[in-house]
């Protein structure tokens, strides 16, 4: 489970681009806007995406956009509940059945305010600038739902990955 929490300012206009992306084309999620609307993209493998958009496009001015979500637990890998919201209003939720269940990518970027990486969604061309301004990002995450033993497989498999590398 993890939440990231946008504190923006939008242009008079249309808001566009990427307010947070980590991943890409093969495996990531990004929040951005598209047409003014909140969006909030997961990239599962680049086998399946998921996307909860608010239906509406917000107004030029100060936003909070918080993304929730909600790790269903029973294991790795497993789906959960994205909301999302804006200025403490549920605008928006939506299902992500299957999650990527260790790191997302090992040539990818993590990025705030465009996309340096490939892109998480075909909808956008990188860089996919935010065309606002973004005054705060953070990311926190929930209480782990895994057990004792599937921490050790994360960890033991990291250990793997770490030494191939090295």
């Amino acid at each position: 489970s993890f939440r990231i929490t946008a504190e923006m300012v939008l242009p008079k206009g249309i808001a566009e681009g990427v307010v947070v992306t980590q991943g890409g084309i093969s495996a990531g999620y990004a929040l951005m806007f598209e047409k003014g609307k909140p969006v909030f993209h997961y990239n599962f493998a680049n086998i399946s995406h998921y996307r909860i958009a608010a239906k509406d496009a917000l107004k030029p001015g100060k936003h909070t956009v918080v993304f929730d979500f909600t790790y269903d637990g029973g294991g790795l890998g497993k789906g959960g509940t994205g909301t999302l919201s804006v200025d403490g209003k549920q605008v928006a939720k939506g299902r992500i059945e299957k999650t990527i269940p260790y790191r997302l990518s090992l040539d990818e970027t993590f990025d705030v305010g465009e996309d340096t990486g490939t892109p998480v969604s075909e909808s956008y061309d990188v860089p996919f600038a935010f065309t606002g301004q973004i005054e705060k990002v953070s990311v926190n995450l929930g209480e782990s739902p895994l057990t004792a033993a599937e921490h050790e497989k994360v960890e033991s498999l990291e250990r793997s990955a770490k030494a191939a590398v090295e």
